[in-house]
């Protein structure tokens, strides 16, 4: 017996049932960024490997380790996009999208990298991500956080995330700050767990990001770099709190939240929750105005985040903030001689009336005992009734499957659209 083909490990189907879950997430998020103002952008998934190590950095753990890289026939580089910044910005310099112009742009969808699967981590895992070029003010970063805010408060979920909230200043202030940090480090490097140890000389501020206690402990003694700050980071900072707290969005400062990449600078910050565990993240975020110089175009503010998509469904169905829907409003029965016929013509009519509702035409013939069972399979809240008398009124019979004390009642054909959706709208 053949061994069944399984999926790969870390990459998972998404079945109706879940589907349905996330097409309600995704219109939260569309109609969002539609209220901003905020354009669509959708880029390939996969990109030349080059992109990725000039972006990312060729001795991070991204590029060492967890891209899906491979040599096509033609004998180019190409790699599975394990995040969208780059592809995006990619596509902006590309397509000249940002000289002399500022960009709002938004996009969705698969990031691969090659991790230990685990739970609200995954090797193909999707991203909804806003990227905003050629603004340069701490107002477009605030902006960008009332965005993420908004969408938690229409779930429901605002008070269940914290904004944790940092500088991380000029790459000339944070090139002095580094620099006594690997003193601090190299001073105390036998206390160091593994990983780092390995950091302190290739991204000593990662360190900062450690989840090891005792390594934690001895930072509490490391140098802060904000004390290493000029006047304009200062400035920067002092009025983004300014605009969230106007904007009563709460934060708390997290001197250790930190990026690993030299490009990233000022502002950065990120949503993060108790409620799944080691999981916590959700959303982060921040300013990187070297990028767009780094891959190759002019000088460019930029700043944007990324969201994870499964975190926050998992969030929100771990919280019962979501569930699954009906696939189906009005289900469309009948029994006798040519009554399919009779069926599919009424229901395309209903369709053409009714184009918001889910109508779906039984098939397969059975009595109707057995096709009212399918209705409620599939939770359909009207059912229609065709049958030889109704064929011969030109009418059909409408019941309200959510009320069982309701009259069922036979109407015109022209007249059902009306009295399906006075149900549908109850």
């Amino acid at each position: 017996m053949a061994l069944m083909v399984q999926a790969i490990r870390g990459m998972n189907d998404l079945l109706p049932e879940d589907t349905s879950v996330w097409q309600q997430v995704e219109k939260v998020l569309r109609q969002t960024m539609s209220s901003y103002g905020y354009s669509e952008v959708r880029m390939p998934i996969v990109e030349k490997t080059n992109l990725f190590c000039r972006a990312i950095g060729e001795v991070t753990d991204v590029v060492e380790k967890e891209m899906y890289s491979f040599e096509d026939r033609s004998g180019d580089h190409l790699s599975l996009r394990p995040e969208g910044t780059a592809g995006c910005v990619r596509a902006v310099l590309e397509h000249n999208l940002a000289y002399n112009q500022e960009q709002r742009l938004w996009y969705m969808g698969p990031m691969f990298r090659h991790e230990r699967p685990q739970k609200g981590r995954y090797r193909q895992f999707h991203q909804m991500g806003v990227e905003v070029f050629g603004l340069n003010g701490p107002d477009i970063d605030a902006e960008l956080i009332a965005l993420t805010y908004s969408i938690w408060k229409k779930f429901g979920i605002e008070n269940e995330l914290e904004l944790q909230l940092n500088s991380l200043g000029s790459a000339q202030e944070r090139a002095a700050y580094r620099e006594d940090l690997v003193k601090f480090l190299e001073a105390h490097f036998d206390d160091l767990d593994e990983d780092s140890k390995r950091r302190t000389h290739t991204n000593p501020l990662r360190v900062l990001d450690t989840k090891d206690e005792k390594v934690i402990e001895i930072l509490k003694d490391a140098p802060k770099l904000s004390n290493y700050f000029g006047e304009e980071t200062k400035n920067h900072f002092d009025r983004l709190q300014k605009f969230l707290d106007k904007l009563g969005i709460k934060y708390v400062l997290n001197d250790r939240l930190v990026r690993g990449l030299d490009y990233y600078n000022l502002t950065v910050f990120e949503w993060v929750t108790t409620a799944l565990g080691a999981q916590g993240t959700v959303c982060g975020g921040g300013r990187y105005d070297a990028l767009v110089e780094q891959l190759g175009g002019s000088p460019t503010k930029a700043v944007g985040f990324g969201l994870g998509m499964e975190r926050l469904i998992l969030l929100l169905t771990t919280l019962g903030k979501i569930a699954p829907k009906p696939n189906v409003d009005v289900y469309v029965v009948g029994a006798g001689d040519e009554v399919e016929l009779h069926m599919l013509e009424v229901s395309n009519f209903l369709r053409t009336e009714l184009p918001q509702a889910r109508i779906m035409t039984h098939c397969g013939g059975g009595n109707f005992k057995k096709q009212f069972k399918k209705a409620d399979k599939v939770q359909a809240k009207v059912a229609v009734i065709i049958g030889e008398a109704e064929i011969a009124n030109k009418s059909v019979t409408i019941k309200d499957m959510n009320n069982q004390d309701a009259q069922q009642q036979e109407v015109a054909i022209a007249d059902a659209p009306k009295a399906i959706l006075e149900i549908l709208n109850k």
